[in-house]
């Protein structure tokens, strides 16, 4: 189908509903390396104009991917609730807009239509938000995620513990580890990105974590994150794993070049539930994502940066994950150039996962080589704390050493807890004031000792 609208004097035309979602997103370098983004801003409102005259029906008619060539469009169209869509089926985009900017559109209102949203229409609807619109709605949302710690409540705010190191070295963790302890890191995941896939390295890092958690009976999760075969590998010689990983994307094509496929996903899934290992609930999944995957795996089917990543959100629901964070700056600037777009996308991606009812978390990042410093992650940060995130990174100084690139610091997680007056998630919160790090505010009673809970926690290592 053909879309047509009128802007400066000059009439445009979209030749298909893909080339409409795209040249209507705000700039981004993705999509001009790619060849699909406006021409020109007056294109570009145009496009816009456009869309927010299109019935959200239009998406159930009209994929951006056919249905018999990939199996994410085909996921999307076969798990739409018409029940949940129907209250909202007259609408267009723009009055979509308008509906969920109002006061009608409460936290149960969203939470009950989020299985009627397609990735599509929730991308479509982003892309004629402003970034205060985005934050408005974000902050309704309340998605609420539990293993052996309860994420996501209103009023709180998680973190992932990152004791990343370059060779694994496990006193070069520990230290990392007992760092971010102290700081009140880690209840939504002490997580380490291993510098080997190696089923034995990875086991041992595993086992490593475990030992801590359960020594200290911390109220976290922890998750090494390997390939997804990796830690099916590991789950049959019995490792102790809570968590899998798996970093995925919007198209069958990005995935497979992830070396996944959905029912490799649905075979992870079931065998880290028939382990039993949480506490509290049985979000057993955590998955990365990030605007231009699919396009530098060459698989985007010419669908614009921010479309195929909220495609894969469509993945992530189907497993009912624990975490789900988007690595927003960590591809570079090839997609996202600088710090004004890597702002944007953030909080699209937050905005869009959320309306689908995702845990949504953000590593608040980018690469040395992006025109964008720390001051950009900064505002991001309070951004995102404003729209209600669910969790952040905590990386030793904010300077990742394994992975090279620049994230949010330890202390980062306290400025916005501070300033936000948010707190841990409750039963961390609980832990740290037992083991003296923090009293029942969460401030640090820590100064420059150890608190005698956590003295011999180095040595253990």
């Amino acid at each position: 189908m053909v879309y047509q609208s009128d802007a400066g004097g000059t009439r445009y035309r979209f030749a298909n509903l893909k080339t409409l979602l795209a040249k209507a997103t705000p700039l981004r370098s993705g999509d001009c390396l790619a060849g699909v983004a406006a021409l020109d801003a007056t294109e570009r409102v145009a496009a816009q104009m456009c869309l927010a005259d299109l019935p959200l029906k239009q998406f159930l008619q009209e994929l951006v991917v056919p249905y018999e060539d990939d199996e994410v469009s085909r996921l999307i169209i076969d798990s739409h609730d018409p029940a949940a869509f129907l209250s909202i089926a007259h609408m267009t985009v723009g009055d979509f807009r308008n509906w969920l900017l109002s006061d009608e559109a409460t936290a149960s209102r969203l939470s009950a239509i989020a299985s009627g949203l397609t990735p599509e229409m929730v991308a479509a609807v982003a892309k004629i938000m402003r970034s205060q619109d985005l934050i408005l709605v974000s902050q309704k949302i309340e998605v609420v995620s539990r293993f052996r710690s309860t994420l996501g409540l209103r009023g709180r705010l998680a973190t992932r513990l990152q004791p990343n190191h370059p060779t694994d070295d496990p006193a070069g963790i520990a230290a990392s580890l007992l760092d971010g302890l102290l700081y009140g890191n880690g209840d939504a995941v002490i997580g380490i990105n291993p510098a080997t896939d190696n089923i034995h390295a990875v086991m041992g890092l595993m086992q490593l974590l475990d030992d801590v958690i359960q020594r200290y009976d911390i109220p976290t999760q922890a998750c090494v994150l390997t390939h997804v075969s990796t830690h099916l590998e590991a789950i049959n010689y019995g490792a102790p794993v809570d968590l899998v990983f798996q970093s995925i994307a919007g198209t069958q094509a990005a995935n497979r070049s992830f070396g996944i496929s959905l029912a490799m996903l649905d075979e992870a899934h079931a065998a880290a539930l028939s382990l039993q290992r949480g506490l509290l609930g049985h979000n057993v999944m955590y998955f990365e994502t990030g605007q231009g995957s699919a396009l530098s795996a060459n698989a985007h089917h010419g669908v614009d940066q921010q479309t195929c990543e909220v495609r894969a959100y469509a993945v992530a629901r189907r497993y009912q994950p624990l975490l789900v964070n988007t690595v927003v700056g960590f591809i570079g600037p090839e997609y996202l150039y600088d710090g004004k777009q890597i702002i944007r996308a953030g909080l699209e991606d937050h905005f869009c996962g959320k309306l689908l009812g995702l845990p949504m978390g953000c590593d608040i990042c980018y690469t040395n080589h992006a025109e964008a410093d720390q001051d950009d992650m900064d505002s991001l940060l309070t951004l995102l704390g404003v729209a209600g995130v669910n969790f952040i990174m905590g990386v030793p100084g904010a300077d990742d050493i394994m992975l090279n690139y620049q994230s949010t610091s330890f202390h980062d997680a306290l400025y916005l807890r501070k300033v936000l007056n948010k707190s841990p998630s409750p039963e961390f919160a609980v832990w740290l004031e037992k083991m003296g790090i923090a009293d029942a505010r969460g401030t640090l009673q820590v100064a420059n000792t150890l608190p005698p809970s956590l003295q011999h926690l180095t040595p253990r290592l």
